[in-house]
This record gives C-alpha cells, structure tokens and sequence, in this order.
C-alpha cells in the first residue's frame, strides 16, 4: 500500500469520528475513536464489543488511562482498550507503545483493588470501574488493545501478567486497520499449527473445493475458540449463534456422563479453509498438519459449549468430534462460504436474517440507499442519499476505488460521511422507536442481536422505498436527539440517556411524531427540539443515574425495570 493510501485512509477515520460528535477533540472524540475501530474488528469477530469509556487519572508519579472495555459473556474475558490518535499515519516507536499499554494495565490494576471506590457515583468511569472489581473473580484473562491511527514500528508485543492473569496485547496501528477494512473480508488469515497431525481422508470436490474428513480432539476445539473466539465463527450466522448461546443440556451431559459416546451422538462441525497442509503418515494416508482461515460454519453451539465447559473444569481428554473440513479457493471464498454456510446449517430453521449482511433485506436497503435522494434542507437546492454500508468499511473502499479527487469530491458530496449508516446503527433507531432502550443499552453488537432474532426474522416482504425513507427518519430523530443533549455537557450516559429520551418521547407523542414530515424536511420538527433539554435534564437523566441501591448506572439501563421506571414518569402532552 501506498504512503497517499494510509494518509487517506487516516483522515478518513479522523473525518468518521469527527461527524459522530462534531467536535475534533476531547473525550467525546475519544469515544468516537474508539467506536471507529471497534465497528472494524467486532465485524471481523476480534471483538465481541467494546463499551467506549474514557478514564485517565493521575495517580502519583503514575497514569492510569483507558478508552473503553468489555466482559465477555462469560464473564472469562476482560478487554481493555486504549489509544493513540491525531498521528494520521505517522511512525510511533516502541517506547509509545509501551507508555500507552502501561496506562491501561495499572487502570486494570486499580480496578481490581476497589478503584471504584475513589470516585463519584454518577461518573461513566464509576462503572467500568465498579464492574471490573465485581467480575474480579471469575476473570482468568485480560487482553488490552491498543487502537491507533499512526503507523507502528513494533508488530507485537509479549505476554504479560496483571494481578495474576494472564495479560496479552493486541496492536492495531493504521496499517494493519487497512488491511482490514480494504480486504473486504478477514484481513489476516488465522493459521493454526496442529501440534499432533490428525488422520484424515481426501475426498476430492471439483475445481473450486476439496473435503477432508477427520475427528477433532474436543480439548483442540475448545482451546482454539479460546484463543481466537468469535473469529472461529463465520460470520454470517454469528449472530444465530451468540443470540442463541446458552450451552446446550445435550451436549453437557454426554461431555460429563459418556464423554467416549459423543463421536457417536454429536453431528460434528464443518468448517471452511484456505490452505489444509497434509502429508503422508508413516503407516500409510493422510494426516492434517495446518489449518489456514478456519472458519466454522455450522456447529458453533458444539464449539462454544465445549470451550464453555473447558472453563467450567470439565475434563474434554475423552471427547471426539467428527469434523468435514472443506478447502476453498482464496477467490471462491465470497461465492461459496455462504452457501456453505446457508445448507450446512438448514436443518437448524436459521432464517435468511440471520445471515447478516448477506440477507435479501440488508440487500435490497443497500440498493434502495443508492438510488433514493433526500429532499434538499430548507435553504439549499442541493440533494444528497444516505448511504447504507451493508458490510463494515464499504464506504471507504468505495471512496478509495475513485482515481481522481473531482471524482472523490463528488462522491462525498453524494455521500456526507455524516450520512452514512450501518447495521447495528439500524437495530438501535428500530429497537429506541419500539420502546426497547434498555435493549439498546446492551451494546451495539447485542442490540443487533435483539433486533436480528425478534424483528428482521419477522418481517415480511423486501424493503421498499418507504421502508427505507421511515429508517432514515427514525435515524435523524435519534442523532439529532443526541447532538442536542450531546451539546449540554451533562457528564457521561449520553447514550443511555438518549436511547430513554427517544423512546419516551415516542411513547408519549408518536400519534404527533410524522416520519414522513421528517424525511421531508430532513431535520427534526421544532417541537421536538424545544421538548429535549427537558426531557433529558429534568426527567430521564436523574432516573438512569438513581440506580436502585446506589447500582451500577450502566448495569441498571440494561434493565426492563429501568424502562419501566422511566415509563411510569408523569410527562408528556395534556389533555
């Protein structure tokens, strides 16, 4: 790639982050960094999510300083993230590094002794830091990614240790998020060396694939989603398979009572690769050496119950489970994996809208996003569209495949960065206007989940011109929303707060509250605005921040109890 490249595509990140929060710095920017790259590498399956949080503290002669965190949903895996900006594709050395990972691990450090306790209540950080001490005790490893759009001159950094735990780093410098975002699909391959070559059989497919068959040790399957989690999963059904990944009873008591019976019971897993390494053994056929891309498209719950039980202690040394490795070319790869993917898994009713991106519906909305211009705003003759990217960084490729700047001007003119929107932008505008904050609270990639299973399995018919007009509508009344309370300052929970806000509104005006209007007049009704700094300040902000029994703030807005309290507020239109 070329130097002009990752300058482009640094001042497009830069660009991104800036028109989520209209402003160029501050912790705001911050989040709206982090949040940049986390929509990148949760689509990849690196991440499960991230909750973008800011903390830096002074403590001594020390800094403690993060940008964000999760907790896996076993509560097994601690994330923490930092970050360095402002480089634009600039080298940082080894030392940069260092300082910024440092900062992180003494946060992790602090929180593990109570540092919590050292702040106000109502502070955002309160919460990471208060979540982080409770989950203490079930956490086994800690990862902490450094997210950064300068160019690294250290690829990676050697494990650590952090109160007792193992501690690894993940560095995702400018280069490597290039990669990524312009592969238009995994941007690095998974390799994964087999340390006892399995048995195998060839069975030859046609110009485009091959078949292995073989029986994988239960205890590889479970170490491997350890070490590479969600990326094991392919991602068109990740959502079926984390929406629906509670461990399942059958598989748990054969694992306990008739470990040596489940080569027998269980229908194994199949999985795709790019490259399946073989050689001859000594006694004659075949055995597996290496695994390139393994991606396993059907028999996710089997993997993750077993990785589940390996966590719980349960001895897997007896387990067996039969595996069908299909090796697919590097350029078959977008054609056939979903297929594979769609009849591998069709004795389990997964429905079309669980195969995410590749659905008929986010299909059909990219399509209707390319050809539909919004009203020009008051004042102005010049139209625009609002662009739907279907497949994380779209855009971007998009942007970068044009040669000449007129060409590239004119295409953001078309597309303002400012109106470009994805999936898990969609399920929270849907799930806010349906009356569910509190499920958009859970997180961007949860909420998505939520919205997958109980509203897109449910809808009938293709997207049309109205449908996406409507989505576009709910999208300007939840970010302008935003943008106003955003612009009170009122110290953290913007997003819960909005996500209330919107809904009540709704829930009180919505025979008032006309999409159509809205669409129209591109912008939110003045009404509307005037109603916010009440809404926000007066009524819905003190009744996050009141958690029952001085709770966790963030905790309690995950809650149906909270919107139920919120819903119970005397506010809204007189007779």
């Amino acid at each position: 790639m070329s130097e002009n490249e990752l300058t482009e595509f640094a001042e497009y990140l830069y660009e991104d982050a800036r028109a989520r929060t209209d402003s160029p710095v501050g912790t705001r920017f911050n989040g709206a960094f982090v949040d940049v790259f986390r929509e990148y590498l949760v689509e990849d399956g690196v991440l499960e999510d991230i909750e973008p949080c800011y903390c830096r503290k002074q403590l001594g002669r020390s800094t403690a300083e993060v940008y964000g965190y999760a907790l896996n949903d076993s509560g097994s895996v601690l994330d923490i993230v930092t970050a360095e900006h402002g480089w634009k594709a600039q080298t940082i050395h080894k030392a940069d590094v260092q300082r910024a990972l440092r900062r992180a691990q003494i946060f992790v450090e602090r929180c593990r002794k109570g540092f919590h306790l050292e702040m106000d209540e109502t502070d955002p950080v309160y919460s990471m830091a208060q979540k982080i001490h409770e989950a203490w005790s079930g956490i086994n490893r800690v990862r902490i990614f450094l997210f950064t759009d300068a160019r690294l001159t250290v690829e990676s950094m050697p494990p650590g240790e952090t109160e007792g735990l193992r501690c690894t780093y993940e560095l995702w410098d400018i280069v490597r998020l290039h990669r990524l975002a312009s592969s238009g699909r995994r941007e690095e391959e998974t390799v994964i060396e087999l340390a006892e070559p399995l048995p195998c059989l060839n069975a030859p497919g046609d110009a485009d694939f091959d078949c292995l068959l073989t029986v994988l040790p239960g205890q590889l399957l479970a170490d491997l989603y350890k070490e590479h989690g969600g990326r094991l999963l392919q991602r068109n059904v990740r959502a079926y398979l984390q929406a629906r990944g509670k461990v399942n009873k059958g598989i748990s008591e054969t694992v306990r009572q008739e470990p040596g019976r489940f080569l027998a019971y269980n229908n194994g897993v199949s999985a795709t690769v790019t490259t399946a390494d073989t050689e001859a053994a000594p006694g004659g056929g075949l055995v597996l050496t290496r695994l390139v891309d393994l991606q396993i498209v059907n028999g996710g719950q089997t993997t993750a119950s077993l990785h589940h039980m390996m966590q719980k202690g349960v001895d897997l040394s007896q387990v067996r489970v039969p595996a069908k490795i299909t090796v697919v070319r590097q350029e078959m790869l977008d054609k056939l994996v979903p297929n594979i993917s769609r009849f591998a898994n069709s004795q389990n009713a997964i429905k079309e809208a669980d195969l995410q991106a590749n659905s008929p519906y986010h299909r059909r909305l990219q399509a209707l996003s390319r050809s539909i211009w919004a009203p020009a705003p008051e004042g102005s003759t010049r139209q625009s569209r609002w662009y739907y990217e279907r497949v994380r960084g779209q855009y971007q490729v998009d942007l970068s495949a044009l040669e000449k700047q007129a060409e590239k001007t004119r295409f953001t003119r078309e597309y303002p960065l400012a109106q470009k929107f994805g999936k898990t932008d969609l399920a929270k505008y849907e799930l806010t206007y349906l009356g569910r904050p509190h499920d958009v609270c859970l997180g961007a990639e949860k909420c998505f989940r939520v919205w997958t299973t109980d509203v897109v399995d449910y809808f009938e018919g293709s997207p049309d011109a109205g449908h996406f007009k409507h989505l576009v509508a709910k999208r300007i009344l939840f970010e302008y929303t935003r943008k106003a309370i955003q612009k009170m300052r009122l110290g953290g929970y913007l997003g819960p707060t909005t996500t209330y806000a919107v809904a009540l509104l709704i829930d009180r005006y919505r025979n008032q509250i006309d999409l159509d209007d809205i669409w129209r007049a591109q912008a939110l009704p003045q009404w509307v605005d005037d109603l916010v700094p009440e809404l926000a300040v007066d009524i819905v902000r003190p009744l996050l921040v009141a958690a029952p029994g001085s709770g966790n703030v963030t905790e309690w807005c995950k809650k149906s109890q909270c919107w139920d309290t919120v819903r119970a507020v005397d506010w809204g239109p007189r007779p």
